[in-house]
Order: structure tokens, then sequence, then C-alpha cells
């Protein structure tokens, strides 16, 4: 007898139904599996039959055919397992239903018969909500995460024995229902850190500020114990935050990376990565044999923190120019193509030599000549290059940790920086690409950033002065743009060019001498 069930395939963020065409015939007690299959797709005629078994059910004896369909789509991981166990019972004449076309069903079996979770359940629901699917049976710790999706009945389930009583029609099984805008209005403002925590560093905070108001990449430098990883983690809580098509497109990379928790529905906060210095390439921008996105993805929409930026292998971080460029990354392979976004803020720490003591105004540098210069040479120029925020980071005086001063908290400074995205929303409204100052291309600020004549001559004398190089004078006049975008400014005025100039340390062609 001839079934078909229906599951899926997820490739990149996106899912594709694949038909899982079972032929219980005649013929010696045995399984075929075609249509590419992998390993871990093979092995799981050992857990069907046992997992059958302990259901309370008999596996067929007789000849087993399964083909998953298109037979030219790599089938990998273990989530057929229930689709193909349900196939297997129905073509053996052990199920009576007709609902086996109308529904999407994926799982892990375990030998017991129990329904383990699975990778990517919300892209697989978009894509059965797209074909009109009336509904996805999948574990019940993914059926919040799937949920988030409307107008397809979510069915979560615990073992194979209760998707048997559910397509029977002998148990009824409540579909899972999430309200996802009331959740998301209920859960966007939680924050677990926050900037009133930081004792003094208020340049810094500033300067986090203007990051943030303008999308713009920054660096922290300064000695050990400064405060640069504690101000770090604060970014995304003074970052606007998500609206709800950015957290189902951000919850969707952390499902098809098995990143959410069980019981999870939708993300709520930017994401915070911050991947160890002995991060490889594939682990950073993604990839692998059975593709999975990288921590650049992860942060997608968030922050990726790298801290101790020059003990980063330089293949590492020569890799993530691209995908800083054009917000996404692609993957190819022989057989496959396949581009995760990538739209994240850097922030990056390092301490300026290697004691971590040069400029400090307590402790002397014991370094040797030269080596200050070295350090820094380990970050390449047109990496850089992309960093707009240079920020110097002194250490806290015990005056101000012991202090009682009350610093702005950071829905305070989110609420400006708000404001001033509102106003590049505005600005770029018919420039397609284009969200924030961070991302205008050289014409654009031409067009955008025009300064006065003594502002002009007020730049000039600073890059001669400081000794500043030409990949400086772009990523001035953004950072300016966003400081008078903060100050509710129409014009770039003096006074915020010269706040830009000072974000500009590494270029100082003295800087480290």
């Amino acid at each position: 007898m001839l079934v078909k069930t229906f599951g899926s395939a997820v490739y990149g963020v996106d899912a594709a139904t694949i038909t899982v065409e079972v032929s219980v015939e005649a013929g010696k007690p045995e399984t075929f599996v075609v249509g590419l299959p992998d390993s871990a797709v093979r092995e799981s005629m050992f857990r069907i039959g046992t997992a059958i078994r302990q259901s309370g059910y008999e596996a067929p004896r007789r000849k087993s055919i399964i083909n998953l369909s298109p037979a030219d789509i790599r089938k990998e991981g273990t989530s057929y397992d229930l689709p193909m166990a349900v196939g297997m019972l129905a073509g053996d004449g052990k199920i009576e239903t007709e609902l086996l076309d109308k529904y999407i069903i994926m799982g892990e079996l375990s030998l017991d018969g129990g329904v383990l979770p699975i990778k990517g359940a919300l892209p697989i629901a978009i894509q059965a909500r797209k074909e009109k699917f009336k509904g996805f049976i999948l574990p019940k710790q993914n059926a919040r995460e799937a949920a988030i999706v409307n107008n397809i009945d979510v069915i979560g389930v615990e073992s194979l024995a209760e998707v048997v009583e559910f397509l029977e029609g002998t148990k009824h099984i409540e579909p899972t229902v999430v309200d996802t805008r009331a959740e998301f209005a209920n859960n966007v403002q939680s924050n677990d850190y926050d900037f009133s925590d930081v004792k003094g560093q208020e340049n810094i905070k500033r300067a986090l500020e203007i990051a943030a108001a303008g999308g713009h990449n920054v660096i922290l430098i300064g000695p050990p114990g400064a405060g640069k990883t504690m101000l770090a983690k604060r970014m995304p809580t003074i970052l606007p935050p998500l609206s709800l098509n950015e957290a189902l497109e951000t919850t969707k990379i952390h499902s098809v990376a098995g990143k959410l928790g069980k019981e999870s529905s939708l993300m709520y906060s930017r994401p915070f990565r911050a991947p160890h210095h002995t991060v490889s390439d594939v682990a950073l921008v993604g990839g692998g044999s059975n593709p999975q996105p990288g921590e650049i993805s992860l942060s997608h929409n968030g922050v990726l923190f790298l801290d101790e930026l020059p003990e980063f292998k330089r293949t590492v971080l020569e890799v993530m120019r691209q995908p800083m460029e054009e917000r996404r990354v692609t993957i190819s392979r022989s057989k496959f193509s396949i581009t995760y976004p990538a739209s994240f803020m850097l922030v990056a720490s390092m301490n300026p030599c290697p004691c971590g003591y040069f400029n400090h105004p307590d402790k002397e540098c014991v370094c040797a000549p030269g080596v200050v210069q070295k350090y820094l040479n380990k970050i390449s120029g047109p990496l850089l290059d992309r960093i707009d925020l240079h920020v110097e980071v002194t250490p806290v005086s015990f005056n101000e940790l012991a202090g009682e001063r009350r610093t702005d908290n950071s829905q305070g400074i989110r609420e400006r920086v708000i404001k001033a995205r509102e106003v590049q929303e505005k600005r770029f409204a018919d420039k397609q690409g284009i969200y924030s100052n961070a991302q205008m291309e050289a014409q654009t600020v031409q067009e955008i950033c025009q300064i006065s004549e003594v502002g002009k001559n007020l730049l000039s004398r600073a890059m001669a002065k400081l000794n500043l190089s030409a990949r400086a004078y772009d990523r001035i006049l953004k950072v300016s743009r966003t400081i008078a975008d903060l100050a509710g400014s129409e014009e770039i005025r003096n006074e915020h060019l010269a706040e830009a100039i000072q974000f500009r340390s590494l270029d100082r062609e003295d800087w480290g001498a």
C-alpha cells in the first residue's frame, strides 16, 4: 500500500516541503530509504522500529520503500523520524485516517516512542501556512515557537502513540495558540542590564549613545578593568526596541540554529553575541557540511561583541569585512548556496598594548618600543575602516565609584536614540537599503552631510594637526550627522564636527608611537 505524509527541510532561514512516500509491499521484511538521505536519516530505521513496538504497534513485516521527494535535495537530521513512522504504520494498514495530506509532521523519535524537539519549527510553520496546510504536528517543546504563525493549527505532541490517536480521531489535542502581538507588547521592554549601573564613564556612554543612534560600529580601547565589557553588554538596552517584523526575522534565525529555549516563542530583546577569541571562521560567519548560521547571523538586528579584538585570528576578522558592508552572508558550496541575514552592530574592545597599560594615568607600560603599534597592526586597515567610532576608555576613579551621583538610565538614552532614528527613517525613506547614517555610501554622504566653509576649515586643520588618515573623512561626516540628529539640528554645526573628530583616535598616525 502506498501512502504519503509531509515533512519539511530547512535551507538557510527558509523551509521547503518534503513529501514522504511510503510503499509497504510483499517481500523480505527490510526497509530502503531513498531520496538523498544523510546518515542520520538512514539510521532512523533502527529508532523507528523500536519506537513503533514500544508504542504498542507492530512494525511492518514486509518490504518497505521510503522515498523523500524531491529526490535531488539532500535530507539531513533526525526530524524525519515521525513522518516516516506514521507513513510506515499507515502503509501497513495500522492507521486509518484521511488527515495525512492536511498536516506537516516533524519530530525525532526516542526508542520509547517519545517525540524529541527539532530545529527550525518557525520557518517550517511559515512555509506550511504558505502552502495552505491545515496544521503542523510537532514536538510539544516546539509548539509555542511554531504557534507564532497564525491561521494554522499547531498540534504539540509528546509521543508517537499520541500522534496516531490524533490522526485516527480517538484523541482531541487542542491547538497551541500564542497571541503574538500581546506577548510582544508585554515583553519588548524587558532588560537585565541598565546604563545606570555604570559609575562614571560619561564620555563613553555618550559615544555609545551616538553609535546606537546612527547604527555605527564602535571599538573601545582601554586598560583592563576600565569597564569596556560592562559598557558593551548594556548596548542592546539603548538600541530601539525590536519591531514585530524584526523579532520574527531574528527568531527565525535562532530557530534554525536550535538556539531557542524549550517552550520559547518570540524573541523580544535584541540579540547580544560575544564569541570567544578562539572562534573559527565557520563558527563566526556560518557554514559547515550541514550549514548553520554563524555568530554574525545570530547577532542579526542586535550586537556582535568581540572582546580582545587583536587576539582573534586574522583570517576570522577578515571574513567579516564583506558581511559588514552587505549586511548578509552568502555561503557557497559546490551543490548549494545559502544566504543568511547579518545586519549587526559591531562593538569591539581591546587593550592598547599587550601588557594593557599604554597611556594609563597611573601604571607604567612595560612593552618594548614598537610593540604597541605592532599590536594595533593585528587589526587590518580595511576592518578598522568599517568602524566609525574609536573610543579611548580610561579607568574610573575611586571618587566616581564611591559616589552616589545618579546617571542616565538606559530608558532615557533609548528615547533620545529612537528620536534620532525616526529622523533618519524620514531622511532615507526614498533610498533603498539605507536605514541609518552608518549605512550611507560616499555619494549619499556628499549629498546629506553638507558643512559650512568654517566647518571645512575646522576639519582640514584637524586632519592636518592630528595626522588623521584620508579614510577618517567620511567617517567623521557620518558621525557628525548623527550627533546633529541627536541634537535635533538640521545642519551639521562646528561643535558636531569637533565632537566627531575626537572619535578617530586610531586613525592618528602617531597613535601608539
